[in-house]
């Protein structure tokens, strides 16, 4: 474990950074504030190493940033409409953090605390999180754990476990953005995957509005690998949001782990990367708003620096029970698991 003695964290105390590291020469870090995966550093075919995660150059510049970059995000990843739930029938207020709604949590959610570390190694690190009862206005007392584990071939597990004493919606993902080919290239060139027919419209404020849509003959179809450029703003849900921040229903053999969800390759052809999740859906965002986003190298990212692939129940979910997915309500005596790993190959 790392500690950054130079730079305090909001309440006060170092920064934790935790480096993995295996066999082939991938690294990956992480730091206790907001569980956050801050790099993925990949040794190429050619010998160098590239950097395919988005990240700021310090842990302090990540307070300066609102773009969850590789934040552990909950406990409702995505959006709930007009920051409410219904709780025994009855209206139960959130607070709302992007105008009347609520996004990734709440105004102060998980990417916002300081995670205890449980258990670390050179190959994996546990952090644990008590949020109480009334927390961004959520019900319940929720114990939470993520995990996040590199292997001998290049794949970071990241598996999430979580229990309440009162019935709470609980939704968690990693953030992390992604540029196969290093941060100063348009994210858009990479190429995409995903294995889903439907997706969910939303309107300009990110809320669905329409029920899971086909793919099918829209630009929104990435059953086959695609350039994100290649059909970019070419509808009108996109339009709406400034490009893709869409969520995609994946197929249900997906959830098993060993089925890809989705795929990524870098422009160049020296990448891929294959995301698997146990998760419903996948969020696609194309970083439509990173621009100002404080970068790695002292500067700032441009929109559309990186892509998002956010492995969660669609947005929304607790008002729309008639969704194809499982119950995104955890109740006592039940535990939250739910995992997603991504794979890198040098190629």
């Amino acid at each position: 474990m790392l500690t950054d003695s130079l730079q305090l964290a909001p309440d006060g105390q170092p920064y934790q950074l935790t480096r993995l590291q295996n066999a082939g020469g991938m690294t990956v870090t992480l730091m206790d504030w907001g569980a956050t995966w801050l790099s993925a550093v990949l040794p190429l075919k050619s010998g160098k190493t590239r950097e395919l995660l988005l990240g700021c150059r310090t842990p302090a510049d990540y307070q300066r940033q609102a773009a969850y970059l590789g934040a552990t995000v909950g406990r409702y990843a995505n959006r709930i409409a007009y920051a409410s739930l219904l709780v025994g029938n009855k209206p139960h207020p959130l607070l709302a953090n992007q105008g009347e709604h609520q996004l990734h949590g709440g105004p102060e959610g998980f990417n916002a605390r300081r995670w205890r570390i449980v258990q670390q190694d050179t190959q994996q690190v546990s952090y644990a999180l008590h949020s109480p009862d009334g927390d961004q206005g959520f019900p319940g007392n929720l114990e939470v754990q993520v995990n996040y584990r590199l292997t001998a071939d290049n794949r970071l597990e990241i598996s999430y476990q979580a229990r309440t004493d009162r019935a709470c919606p609980v939704n968690l993902t990693n953030h992390a953005y992604f540029n196969l080919d290093g941060a100063d290239t348009d994210a858009r060139r990479q190429r995409l995957q995903l294995f889903a027919d439907r997706y969910l419209p939303v309107d300009s404020e990110g809320i669905p509005n329409a029920e899971l849509t086909p793919v099918d003959g829209s630009g929104m179809d990435f059953r086959h690998p695609k350039t994100l450029l290649q059909d970019f703003l070419r509808d009108r849900d996109q339009q709406r949001v400034k490009g893709y921040d869409h969520a995609y229903l994946l197929h249900r053999t997906c959830g098993a782990l060993d089925c890809p969800a989705a795929h990524l390759w870098s422009a160049d052809g020296q990448v891929q990367m294959s995301v698997f999740t146990s998760a419903p859906a996948l969020q696609l965002y194309s970083g439509n708003y990173l621009d100002g986003t404080p970068a790695r190298d002292g500067g700032s990212y441009a929109s559309y620096a990186g892509i998002a692939l956010e492995s969660e129940f669609l947005p929304d979910s607790p008002h729309h029970p008639e969704w194809p997915q499982p119950d995104c309500w955890l109740k006592p005596g039940q535990q939250y698991q739910s995992a997603t790993h991504y794979q890198f190959y040098p190629i």
